[in-house]
Formats: C-alpha cells, sequence, structure tokens
C-alpha cells in the first residue's frame, strides 16, 4: 500500500471523518462504520485533504483536464481545496466549478459557480463518498448541457465496496458501467481493515476483534455477492 494511503486513513481518523460505531446511512443500512467528510472544518485540514484529493486525482487520471467538478454541496469545498493542490504540487491550473441547488437569476447568473465550464472541456468529478450514484445521474447532465467534451472519471475518498442497486455490484462498478466514466478512491474500506485492525494508533486499537466481526457480518449482508 502507498504510503499516502495509510497516510489519509490516519487523517480521517485525527479529523472524526471515519467513526467506527452503530450509525444508519442514508439508504437506511445499519453500518459499523461511517464517513462524514463535513468533519473537515479547518483550513489546515482541508489543505491536506486536497493534497490526498490531488495526488489520487493524478495517479487516476493524470493531470492534462480542464476542470474539476464538484457536486453542491459537500463536493464545492473538496474541488476548491483539490484544484489548490494541483497548482500548488503539480504546476496546473485546473479549474474549479460546482453546481447551484437553485438557478441564479441575476448577477453570476445560472446554475454554475466557478468555472466556466464549456466547450471542449475535459472533467474530472470529485465527491465524498458515494453509496447510490444519485448526485452522478444529476451531474451528468449539467456538465453535458454546459458543452463540455468528456468526463474522464469521478474520484471519491473511500469506496465503501459493499452493495449498490444490485448484489453483485458496487456503486462505483455500477456508475462505471451505466455512465461509461472510470472512478477511483483515495482509499477502500479493505484498506482501512488493513491499517487499522488490531494495530494501535495514538494509543488505541479502534478496529479490534469486536468491531472486526461487526464489519465482517455487515459485509456479509451487504458485500458483494459473487
Amino acid at each position: 500500500m502507498e504510503a499516502y494511503k495509510k497516510e489519509f486513513i490516519e487523517f480521517m481518523i485525527d479529523c472524526e471523518v471515519l467513526r467506527f460505531g452503530d450509525f444508519v446511512t442514508k439508504s437506511g443500512r445499519k453500518t459499523p462504520f461511517f464517513v462524514n467528510t463535513g468533519f473537515y472544518r479547518t483550513g489546515s485540514q482541508l489543505a491536506k485533504l486536497g493534497e490526498y484529493y490531488a495526488k489520487a486525482v493524478a495517479n487516476a487520471f493524470g493531470t492534462d483536464f480542464d476542470v474539476l467538478f464538484g457536486p453542491a454541496y459537500k463536493g464545492i469545498p473538496l474541488s476548491v481545496a483539490a484544484t489548490i493542490a494541483l497548482s500548488r504540487d503539480y504546476g496546473k491550473e485546473i479549474r474549479y466549478c460546482s453546481n447551484r441547488k437553485e438557478i441564479k437569476d441575476h448577477g453570476d447568473k445560472g446554475i454554475l459557480l466557478g468555472g466556466p465550464m464549456g466547450e471542449g472541456d475535459r472533467v474530472v468529478i470529485i465527491e465524498d463518498v458515494t453509496t447510490a450514484g444519485t448526485s452522478i445521474r444529476e451531474t451528468l447532465p449539467i456538465i453535458e448541457a454546459a458543452g463540455a467534451k468528456e468526463v474522464l472519471g469521478l474520484v471519491v475518498s473511500v469506496d465503501r465496496m459493499e452493495q449498490g442497486t444490485t448484489p453483485d455490484k458496487s456503486a462505483l462498478q455500477e456508475i462505471e458501467e451505466s455512465f461509461g466514466i472510470n472512478t477511483t478512491a483515495i482509499v477502500t474500506m479493505a484498506d482501512v481493515v488493513e491499517v487499522l485492525y488490531n494495530k494501535p494508533y495514538k494509543g488505541r486499537v479502534i478496529i479490534d476483534e469486536d468491531m472486526k466481526k461487526a464489519i465482517d457480518a455487515y459485509y456479509e449482508i451487504y458485500g458483494l455477492k459473487k
């Protein structure tokens, strides 16, 4: 595993973004782990987060593209932080762009902010965690309507590695098949377990035997069926 992936997992723990316990996802699944990027709240946290996203984007899609699109609302700070990191660390001036939930009819009019995005642009989409692909279904028509040439792919922070709408495919796999775009994640839940299981971090074991059993039980129900 690349060093930055291990660092990112520890970073999520430090920021309380990756948590373990008893949670319910938006889809109604009871889960022993939860990822909430809303807990990245300080300037230094967002700067570091942008670095991790920029590395994942560059590794998967390169830096020869024009726009990093972050769907509203959580995608807005992600796209800003990552474009700053792409400029600083890779010397690439990528435009950030996001959508508004409501179309603005004065001043900076329209549904888009940042950008601009238009004909001939090559786009990468950035999100926090994708579980059902809903935002992609809402986002792609906006990007297409703006006249972008190509969507290179989607990058998320954590691949939960669980069933999407069908038992044998994850949400990311369904997005790839449905929309013909590549997907990647900074880390997967398999990476998380590898780094944290029975290994102390800052004086405590985060994934102990009981938590590992809870994670395994979750995947017995919601893991991909071969």
